[in-house]
């Protein structure tokens, strides 16, 4: 038995209630940080995602590269934590600009709504942005999110 073709708007329509769709901008946790609410912008064309951080330290831990750092804080908090990880990579990264830069690599887990996966996030200064944090579409795979670009927050809160 074949089965009927559906639209782009009734395929749209049957994810409303799917909670894998998010929209522009949502809310994210990282509790691999202790970051436990972030605003974070969904964005479909950037490959990799990106965190701001402060002070951040290159040091070896067992031989391998490990960075430390403050990671942003979406909340009333006045306590700077550091956060550690191991290195998995540098890579170059056209940031908004255009212009290249080194950045270092990460793995960290991200909570969004009530789903939780391992991403690769790369660390870098946002004083300069809006959010915190951008979702890239390597995390948005990995995630199996589709993003509704007029919607915001269709997530809710990270539960974890």
């Amino acid at each position: 038995m074949a089965t009927p073709d559906i639209t782009p708007v009734q395929a749209i329509r049957s994810l409303a209630n799917n909670d894998r769709l998010i929209g522009w901008r949502e809310y994210v946790g990282l509790p691999d940080m202790q970051v436990s609410r972030l605003k974070a912008k969904v964005d479909t064309g950037a490959l990799t995602s990106a965190l701001h951080v402060n002070n951040l330290e290159f040091f070896e831990k067992a031989g391998r590269p490990w960075v430390r750092f403050h990671p942003p804080r979406d909340d009333s908090s006045d306590a700077e934590q550091f956060a550690e990880a191991r290195v998995r990579d540098q890579r170059e990264v056209k940031n908004s600009g255009g212009q290249t830069e080194r950045r270092c690599v990460i793995a960290t887990q991200l909570v969004i709504g009530p789903q939780s996966f391992t991403i690769e996030v790369t660390l870098t200064n946002r004083d300069d942005m809006v959010f915190a944090m951008l979702l890239g579409r390597t995390a948005m795979r990995i995630g199996k999110l589709l993003v509704d670009p007029r919607k915001s927050w269709l997530a809710g809160e990270p539960r974890f």
